[in-house]
Protein backbone atom coordinates (compact mmCIF):
# COMPACT_ATOMS: atom_id res chain seq x y z
CA UNK A 1 0.00 0.00 0.00
CA UNK A 2 1.17 3.54 -0.55
CA UNK A 3 3.42 3.15 -3.04
CA UNK A 4 3.59 5.84 -6.01
CA UNK A 5 1.92 4.45 -9.36
CA UNK A 6 5.66 4.10 -11.13
CA UNK A 7 6.40 1.36 -8.85
CA UNK A 8 6.07 -2.23 -10.27
CA UNK A 9 3.15 -3.68 -8.26
CA UNK A 10 0.89 -0.21 -8.28
CA UNK A 11 1.62 -0.22 -12.07
CA UNK A 12 0.17 -3.26 -12.39
CA UNK A 13 -3.04 -2.74 -10.10
CA UNK A 14 -3.50 0.49 -12.15
CA UNK A 15 -3.68 -1.39 -15.44
CA UNK A 16 -5.73 -4.01 -14.49
CA UNK A 17 -8.38 -1.15 -13.00
CA UNK A 18 -8.30 0.63 -16.35
CA UNK A 19 -8.27 -2.35 -18.28
CA UNK A 20 -4.74 -1.95 -19.41
CA UNK A 21 -1.75 -3.94 -20.64
CA UNK A 22 0.53 -5.01 -17.95
CA UNK A 23 3.65 -3.88 -18.90
CA UNK A 24 6.86 -6.40 -18.35
CA UNK A 25 10.33 -5.80 -18.97
CA UNK A 26 11.86 -8.57 -21.34
CA UNK A 27 11.18 -11.98 -20.56
CA UNK A 28 9.83 -11.16 -17.19
CA UNK A 29 11.98 -13.67 -15.33
CA UNK A 30 13.40 -10.91 -13.05
CA UNK A 31 13.44 -12.40 -9.33
CA UNK A 32 12.87 -10.37 -6.42
CA UNK A 33 12.60 -10.62 -2.95
CA UNK A 34 8.94 -9.16 -1.82
CA UNK A 35 8.73 -7.61 1.80
CA UNK A 36 5.22 -5.54 2.97
CA UNK A 37 6.30 -2.66 3.89
CA UNK A 38 5.23 -2.99 7.36
CA UNK A 39 7.73 -5.91 8.02
CA UNK A 40 10.41 -3.71 6.48
CA UNK A 41 9.57 -0.94 8.97
CA UNK A 42 9.88 -3.71 11.78
CA UNK A 43 13.04 -5.01 10.47
CA UNK A 44 14.75 -1.18 10.57
CA UNK A 45 13.47 -0.66 13.67
CA UNK A 46 14.71 -3.35 15.27
CA UNK A 47 18.08 -3.25 13.87
CA UNK A 48 18.32 0.48 15.35
CA UNK A 49 17.22 0.14 18.82
CA UNK A 50 18.96 -4.13 18.87
CA UNK A 51 21.15 -4.72 16.03
CA UNK A 52 24.98 -4.21 16.50
CA UNK A 53 26.75 -0.89 15.74
CA UNK A 54 28.70 -1.25 12.64
CA UNK A 55 27.07 -4.52 11.34
CA UNK A 56 24.98 -5.41 8.23
CA UNK A 57 21.42 -7.18 8.31
CA UNK A 58 19.79 -7.72 5.15
CA UNK A 59 15.87 -7.46 5.48
CA UNK A 60 13.72 -10.26 3.26
CA UNK A 61 10.15 -11.30 3.16
CA UNK A 62 11.15 -14.41 1.91
CA UNK A 63 8.77 -14.15 -1.16
CA UNK A 64 10.77 -14.63 -3.98
CA UNK A 65 9.20 -14.42 -7.11
CA UNK A 66 9.83 -13.51 -10.95
CA UNK A 67 8.10 -10.47 -12.04
CA UNK A 68 6.03 -12.26 -14.68
CA UNK A 69 4.35 -14.75 -11.53
CA UNK A 70 3.85 -11.35 -9.73
CA UNK A 71 2.03 -9.90 -12.84
CA UNK A 72 -0.03 -12.92 -13.82
CA UNK A 73 -1.21 -12.94 -9.59
CA UNK A 74 -2.68 -9.25 -10.03
CA UNK A 75 -4.14 -9.91 -13.18
CA UNK A 76 -5.80 -13.27 -11.97
CA UNK A 77 -6.97 -11.07 -9.00
CA UNK A 78 -9.08 -8.90 -11.47
CA UNK A 79 -10.15 -11.41 -13.05
CA UNK A 80 -8.12 -11.26 -16.40
CA UNK A 81 -6.30 -13.77 -18.76
CA UNK A 82 -2.89 -13.67 -18.95
CA UNK A 83 -3.18 -12.14 -22.15
CA UNK A 84 -3.07 -8.68 -20.68
CA UNK A 85 0.48 -9.54 -20.05
CA UNK A 86 2.59 -7.46 -22.81
CA UNK A 87 6.17 -7.61 -22.38
CA UNK A 88 8.38 -4.41 -23.43
CA UNK A 89 12.23 -3.67 -24.23
CA UNK A 90 14.22 -4.21 -21.15
CA UNK A 91 16.14 -1.78 -19.00
CA UNK A 92 19.67 -1.47 -19.35
CA UNK A 93 21.46 -2.94 -17.08
CA UNK A 94 18.28 -4.28 -15.54
CA UNK A 95 19.33 -6.78 -12.28
CA UNK A 96 17.75 -10.31 -12.99
CA UNK A 97 17.73 -10.95 -9.68
CA UNK A 98 17.90 -9.34 -6.10
CA UNK A 99 18.84 -12.21 -3.83
CA UNK A 100 19.43 -11.69 -0.06
CA UNK A 101 21.00 -14.14 2.99
CA UNK A 102 18.60 -13.22 6.03
CA UNK A 103 19.59 -15.58 8.39
CA UNK A 104 21.43 -13.08 10.04
CA UNK A 105 18.54 -10.98 11.37
CA UNK A 106 16.95 -14.11 11.84
CA UNK A 107 19.34 -15.74 13.93
CA UNK A 108 20.62 -12.66 16.08
CA UNK A 109 17.89 -10.60 16.16
CA UNK A 110 14.58 -12.82 15.79
CA UNK A 111 13.13 -10.88 13.04
CA UNK A 112 10.68 -12.74 10.47
CA UNK A 113 8.21 -10.91 8.22
CA UNK A 114 4.28 -11.35 10.05
CA UNK A 115 2.63 -10.66 5.54
CA UNK A 116 2.81 -13.16 3.46
CA UNK A 117 3.12 -11.85 -0.15
CA UNK A 118 -0.64 -12.57 -0.71
CA UNK A 119 -1.84 -10.92 1.83
CA UNK A 120 0.41 -7.86 0.87
CA UNK A 121 -0.92 -7.89 -2.42
CA UNK A 122 -4.39 -7.99 -0.96
CA UNK A 123 -4.22 -4.74 0.66
CA UNK A 124 -2.13 -3.15 -2.06
CA UNK A 125 -5.32 -3.48 -4.31
CA UNK A 126 -7.79 -2.48 -1.66
CA UNK A 127 -5.77 0.89 -0.74
CA UNK A 128 -5.67 1.31 -4.28
CA UNK A 129 -9.46 0.72 -5.61
CA UNK A 130 -10.20 2.78 -2.18
CA UNK A 131 -7.84 5.88 -3.05
CA UNK A 132 -8.77 6.79 -6.47
CA UNK A 133 -8.96 10.16 -6.18
CA UNK A 134 -5.24 10.38 -4.73
CA UNK A 135 -4.07 7.84 -7.59
CA UNK A 136 -5.85 10.47 -10.53
CA UNK A 137 -3.58 13.32 -9.25
CA UNK A 138 -0.46 11.39 -9.08
CA UNK A 139 -0.82 9.90 -12.49
CA UNK A 140 -1.09 13.28 -14.28
CA UNK A 141 0.89 15.64 -15.55
CA UNK A 142 4.40 14.49 -15.59
CA UNK A 143 3.85 10.42 -15.08
CA UNK A 144 2.00 10.30 -18.19
CA UNK A 145 5.43 11.31 -19.88
CA UNK A 146 7.50 9.30 -17.34
CA UNK A 147 4.84 6.26 -18.38
CA UNK A 148 5.10 6.77 -22.31
CA UNK A 149 8.62 7.13 -22.34
CA UNK A 150 9.04 3.83 -20.18
CA UNK A 151 6.41 1.73 -21.64
CA UNK A 152 4.92 3.29 -25.31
Amino acid sequence: PYQFPEKFIPLLILNCISDRQLPIYGDGMQIRDWIHVSDHCEAVDLILHCGENGEIYNIGGGNELTNLDVAKLIADMFGQTHDIIKFVKDRPGHDRRYALDCTKIETQLGFSPKHSFERGIEECVLWYLNNMEWVKKAVSGDYLKYYEAMYG
